[in-house]
């Protein structure tokens, strides 16, 4: 299903001629200053549904964005990658300022239409870097390792086994780091867990997902991390603990779910709206906003599990995410494929 409801209101052409000459950055070809107090047309292009974990935090930020009144929101969910170029190029023609979405397999149309369209400003999540050529498309992704090592400090502590499954979308850096971060906190608090690594090749596929899990729930796992939904599901039918990964899940799962790792998308939303509306959006790599020292992931409350996890583990999460956050201590990037032990 598709929802690209495109606002009809002011053209481009109205836009730039009410704003002034002061509007427009012309020498360097960037999206137009705009008036502060005026919401900016945004618009969202997804492959997936929004109820997926990833796209679910962008649409979050989004959401919370319109409420404030600092952007005008519409998107598009399931779109196909050999319809994201047209997607996009209806939304530049609609008028809007501002462009989010997720490139990983349209990097190439999505960078030739931002130099169509050079009065627009686009953010999109990629696995490669900004590039100075193409100076309205800025990229992000979810560098929430440091949560996802805090998560793993937990797991470490709960698993009784000592033997982890990890259930992932697809072995790309954005997956690769967070497992490797993940596996970094485990190690930590419990250095002979063994792991069970495997990717179902698909972004959402929840049945696939959980039967993954079951295999690995036969394989010995006790405690399964859920980078993809229906790991969740599998753990509870089998009585085993997962991790959750992105979202907080715990209300729907209160006794399998122990801590997940959140996303908060809004510091690189808010960052790409600020810089749109005062005419200073550029290629740039928003990735940073997502560390836990811009706000930009957490550890979620342990909830259920607040008495379950041992006292000491609690104790050094609060340690190591006070020295995540003012420098002290270094969650590492590991962007390669995480294998099983």
């Amino acid at each position: 299903m598709r929802r690209d409801s495109f606002n009809s209101g002011i053209s481009r052409r109205t836009l730039i001629k009410a704003a002034g000459a002061s509007a427009v950055v012309a020498a360097a070809g960037l999206p137009g200053r705009l008036l502060a107090a005026d919401p900016i047309k945004v618009a969202a292009i997804f492959t997936v549904p929004v109820e997926q974990q990833w796209v679910s935090r962008i649409h979050k930020a989004a959401n919370a964005a319109k409420e404030r009144g600092d952007i005008e929101y519409v998107y598009s969910e399931n779109t196909a990658n050999n319809d994201y170029e047209r997607v996009m190029r209806e939304y530049c023609e609609a008028g809007n300022k501002l462009i989010l979405g997720e490139v990983f397999g349209v990097e190439d149309a999505a960078r030739a239409v931002a130099k169509d369209y050079p009065d627009v400003a686009f953010l999109m999540g990629s696995s490669f870097k900004p590039d100075d050529a193409v100076p309205n498309f800025a990229v992000f992704d979810n560098y929430i390792q440091d949560a996802s090592y805090l998560s793993g400090l937990v797991a470490g502590a709960m698993t009784k086994s000592k033997n982890i499954g990890m259930v992932g979308g697809y072995p790309i850096p954005e997956v690769n780091r967070l497992m490797n971060a993940f596996m970094a906190g485990v190690k930590e608090t419990a250095p002979d867990t063994k792991f069970q690594v495997a990717f179902i090749g698909s972004w959402f596929d929840p049945p696939k997902a959980k039967e993954t899990a079951f295999a690995q729930i036969d394989g010995g796992a006790d405690l399964l991390y859920a980078e993809r939904f229906g790991v969740s599901d599998a753990a509870k039918e089998r009585n085993v603990l997962a991790i959750g990964n992105v979202i907080d899940t715990q209300a729907d799962y209160p006794n399998t779910v122990v801590a997940s790792a959140l996303w908060h998308f809004e510091p690189t939303l808010d960052k790409a709206i600020a810089e749109v509306k005062a005419g200073t959006f550029k290629a740039a790599d928003y990735g940073v906003y997502s560390f836990m020292k811009h706000g930009g992931c957490s550890l979620a409350p342990l909830g259920t599990f607040e008495n379950k996890v041992p006292e000491e583990i609690r104790a050094r999460i609060a340690e190591k995410e006070k020295a995540i956050k003012d420098g002290s201590f270094v969650v590492e990037i590991n962007d390669a494929e995480p294998k099983s032990s």
